[in-house]
């Protein structure tokens, strides 16, 4: 048994629905941190911003040391798999978003074999706390930002490949041939870059220059099946766009698991895999 199957044995229902004011994928920067603001302060029963935060976090009994709280925001992931039928729309449209080739993937959707036949599970970059690609980069290329995102600024990678090898997730992409990307669609940042340099590694960044404008990452808005969210430790709330739901109560009501979360790297993305129930959605 893989280790992703043993994670997949548990299972619980879903939350009630907090309503939400925007009924559409793509909402205003005001919308959706509004939404987050609105939200977290109304569940904030007493304990603080940091007890909600290490309350996600305990989850599975791998907080191993203090998350510091160096931003408005703490963003995570959750793929609820209750909902992925493996349709791939998210590849498709992370790399519309990114101008990546058709053999680009910074996700990867596996189909699996559970306990209750098969699942779809949709891999990408963790966004680890303990991440081992930061440790190993000999040129620091790969770094934290302040909310938590990993980046990598493929102005200083060597393109060594050590972080490739260090990723116990397999989600870095090593850049063998130059972009051919219309000057219109260029930029230069670590956040967001385009196109992608001939020699260097590049990984999903959970679409953090478009988070940071109030949007939601593009592959929840592809997402036709809604199995996408976007969450914020700090705010404790998580939300496709649809939906909005209490983060801790939702991860933990709904026994989600971080993958190979027992290698102690702390990864930033929770995955639901639910007990077969129908949803209404």
């Amino acid at each position: 048994m893989t280790g992703v199957e043993r994670d997949v044995r548990r299972r619980t229902t879903p939350l009630p629905l907090i309503p939400s004011e925007s009924k559409d994928h793509v909402v205003s920067r005001r919308q959706f941190l509004g939404t987050l603001g609105a939200t977290g302060a109304y569940f904030a029963l007493g304990g603080g911003v940091l007890q909600r935060v290490l309350a996600a976090h305990d989850l599975d009994d791998i907080a191993a040391g203090r998350l510091k709280i160096a931003a408005d925001h703490q963003w995570v992931m959750i793929f609820d798999l209750r909902r992925c039928d493996a349709c791939r729309d998210c590849i498709k449209g992370c790399q519309e978003q990114h101008h990546l080739s058709a053999d680009d993937e910074w996700i990867k959707v596996y189909e699996l074999i559970g306990v209750q036949g098969k699942f779809a599970m949709p891999v990408l970059c963790m966004q680890c706390e303990s991440a081992p690609c930061v440790r190993v980069c000999p040129v620091r290329a790969t770094y934290h930002l302040p909310n938590g995102i990993v980046v990598v600024d493929q102005n200083v990678c060597i393109g060594c490949r050590m972080c490739m090898a260090a990723c116990p997730y397999d989600v870095r992409v090593f850049n063998w041939e130059q972009q051919d990307v219309p000057e219109q669609y260029h930029h230069e940042s670590p956040e967001f870059q385009v196109p992608q340099k001939r020699g260097t590694v590049s990984k999903c960044t959970l679409c953090v220059h478009l988070l940071e404008q109030g949007l939601f990452p593009a592959c929840l808005q592809a997402c036709t099946m809604e199995a996408i969210f976007v969450g914020d430790l700090v705010e404790d709330v998580m939300s496709n766009g649809r939906e909005t739901y209490i983060l801790s109560q939702y991860l933990r009501q709904n026994d989600a698991f971080r993958f190979r979360s027992e290698l102690g790297t702390r990864p930033r993305v929770y995955y639901v895999s639910g007990h077969g129930q129908d949803l209404d959605f």
